[in-house]
């Protein structure tokens, strides 16, 4: 049976079970998404503020055949959390659901439901001297359940790990309006599928989150940061692997910053503090954090002389205080709002094996000046393969005028991805945006297996459809 719209009747049944605090006006802010590619119509808006009214709105839907868009901070990059077209939604939107049920620093264990906000939950974990790693830059605005529900990456994957390596145990509600509570702290627990691991990443198309068990660290004792002028990818990767010799696993982040995103802050963000007057065409930001009596600052110079001397590195600066760390990542974190302000023709967030990395920057600026004249701000996590390979007009003209180019500039930098062995999905997820390019690219077998599981947990359909996998 087709999904229905959501209707006034419906909102009158719903009023007869939930509260009145549930039922939400709803602003533009919930029909769009960051990039301006995707609008909704309109919907319901429910904010419940309990896995019990969760699963009453989710029990209800499925029943009535409603669709269910989750929606969190609204700061998911590929469109999963607007249905354009189609019926009109609920919104289920976990704002309300913001506290931090239980913080365990003995156990290095922080219990949060799934609407706290990012940046929260890094507070509480600091006022107990510890450290949740997760880090992007919408921090402020992200929600942790959007965060797992698209297994978000960021800054710190290469230590840490994304968010499935950082969350323990999750309370979800299915679609058919069963609570499964998962909100285990354990770190072994061998008892048949991993639910929790199908849950994270899964963009709200099985379930609802509703809360989360999550992991906590160490407070680093002495951290350092580094800004290096590298001279090429190769270089740069050539670079991890010595820093790596010098202080093991206490490298906390390594991204590699083209060119063109400085010239980008400059243009867009001109209070920006930059590091450098001469805009270099390749540099690495480096972070270190060590343990307790450790120099930083006598590490990072060790690396820079041994590369230098290695010919990898041509110059540099090392941060001297907190304040030129802060200013130094205040660049890498300002980047996507540069990007924004410019307004990106297409963007990819993709990985690579590592020694992939300078051939597909080799190949795929080539293969584009075939369709066009563009630039190309290529940055990201390089070391954990993941690049940020986006595509904008030159100077003077507007993303508007290259659409009709769009799917072909998309086509390209995905089909060299896939040749070399990466993934058209990095971090961002699949959402509406990716629809097509998993059908191209994923194993078949993959994708069977996905639908399977999804018309078991999910057999009509109701939860965000479109997400994943085609309706």
């Amino acid at each position: 049976m087709p999904l229905v719209s959501v209707s006034d009747r419906h909102r009158d049944d719903l009023a007869e079970r939930l509260p009145a605090a549930v039922f939400r006006d709803i602003t533009p802010a919930y029909l769009e998404e960051p990039r301006g590619r995707y609008k909704g119509e309109g919907g319901l808006l429910l904010a419940p503020s309990s896995a019990a009214e969760v699963s009453t709105i989710l029990r209800y839907a499925n029943a009535e055949k409603l669709a269910v868009v989750p929606y969190g901070g609204g700061t998911g990059l590929v469109g999963g959390q607007v249905a354009e077209g189609g019926t009109i939604p609920i919104i289920l939107s976990s704002e309300r659901m913001t506290a931090i049920r239980e913080v365990l620093p003995n156990e290095n264990v922080m219990v949060v439901e799934a609407g706290a906000i990012l940046q929260d939950i890094h507070t509480a974990a600091e006022a107990v001297d510890r450290l949740f790693p997760l880090s992007l830059a919408a921090k402020g605005s992200a929600r942790i359940g959007g965060n797992l529900a698209t297994n978000a990456g960021g800054l710190n994957v290469l230590r840490y790990g994304n968010a499935r390596r950082l969350c323990l145990g999750l309370e979800v509600v299915l679609p058919t309006g069963e609570v499964w509570h998962g909100l285990t702290r354990l770190r072994k627990d061998n008892t048949g599928y991993d639910l929790r691991d199908l849950m994270i990443g899964s963009e709200g198309t099985l379930g609802f989150i509703t809360a989360a068990a999550l992991e906590l660290f160490a407070q680093p004792a002495e951290q350092g940061t580094a800004f290096l002028v590298v001279e090429s990818p190769v270089a740069a990767l050539q670079l991890l692997q010595l820093a790596r010799d010098h202080v093991g696993e206490g490298v906390s982040a390594f991204e590699i910053i083209h060119r063109q995103s400085f010239d980008f802050l400059s243009e867009a963000l001109p209070q920006l503090r930059l590091p450098f007057t001469a805009h270099p065409e390749w540099s690495v930001l480096l972070d270190l954090g060590l343990g307790r009596g450790s120099d930083t600052t006598a590490a990072l110079e060790a690396i820079f002389l041994d590369a230098t001397e290695a010919g990898l590195v041509r110059d540099g600066l090392i941060a001297r205080s907190e304040a030129q760390r802060s200013d130094f990542w205040a660049v890498r974190e300002n980047i996507p709002a540069a990007n924004r302000h410019i307004g990106a023709i297409s963007s990819h967030d993709i990985s690579l094996p590592l020694g992939a990395i300078p051939e597909f920057i080799e190949r795929a600026g080539p293969a584009l000046a075939k369709i066009a004249t563009y630039r190309i701000n290529c940055f990201g996590h390089v070391g954990d393969g993941n690049l940020h390979y986006n595509v904008f007009p030159v100077a003077g003209r507007s993303r508007a005028e290259h659409e009709s180019e769009r799917a072909d500039i998309k086509r390209t930098v995905h089909d060299i991805t896939h040749a070399l062995g990466g993934s058209v999905s990095a971090e961002h997820g699949i959402g509406r945006l990716k629809v097509e390019d998993l059908e191209r690219y994923a194993d078949p077998t993959k994708l069977l297996a996905m639908r399977a599981i999804k018309s078991a947990l999910d057999p009509d359909g109701i939860m965000n459809p479109g997400v994943i996998l085609r309706t």
